[in-house]
């Protein structure tokens, strides 16, 4: 079945089964890479899109569900205020160690920061609680959000 979905700006048309999880639409159908698979159960955060500006775990969200949707992804979210910011500061504070959850972190932190752009421990806490990272970079997480916050307050 044929299903149109907005991607990062772009319209696509994708025949897939309505209930192809979004990730796999992404990655086996388009060769959007960037979202990671961890679970596949929306416990881990690797998979985390924007859907309408809201982070989503792509792994459990259908292709069905998306109709009339704006999705974004780590390969678009950098054109975003938020994302830039975040990315930036990702990038002064090394946050990455493998890199493999990164992605779906920078999505999570970037859709905090786009609602809420003077978050408080308890909203980073809570923005940021679904998305695991073994490596354990949170207190560098952390640190990266608030930079990117205090730098949306300068308006840099």
């Amino acid at each position: 079945m044929a299903f149109n979905v907005k991607i990062n700006g772009k319209q696509h048309s994708v025949d897939v089964d309505e209930d192809t999880p979004l990730l796999w639409v992404l990655r086996d159908v388009l060769g959007l890479t960037g979202t990671k698979f961890g679970c596949g159960m929306a416990l881990c955060g690797a998979c985390t899109v924007h859907v309408d500006g809201v982070a989503t775990r792509s792994c459990v969200t259908p292709v069905n569900a998306l109709q009339g949707s704006e999705v974004t992804t780590i390969e678009a979210v950098g054109k975003t205020v938020a994302g830039a910011r975040v990315q930036k500061a990702w990038l002064d504070h090394e946050v990455v160690q493998c890199g493999y959850c990164q992605s779906g972190q920078i999505m999570s932190a970037a859709a905090l920061l786009a609602s809420t752009p003077k978050p408080t421990d308890a909203d980073i806490d809570g923005a940021m609680s679904g998305n695991v990272c073994r490596c354990g970079t949170y207190g560098r997480i952390r640190e990266a959000i608030k930079q990117a916050a205090q730098s949306g307050s300068k308006g840099g």
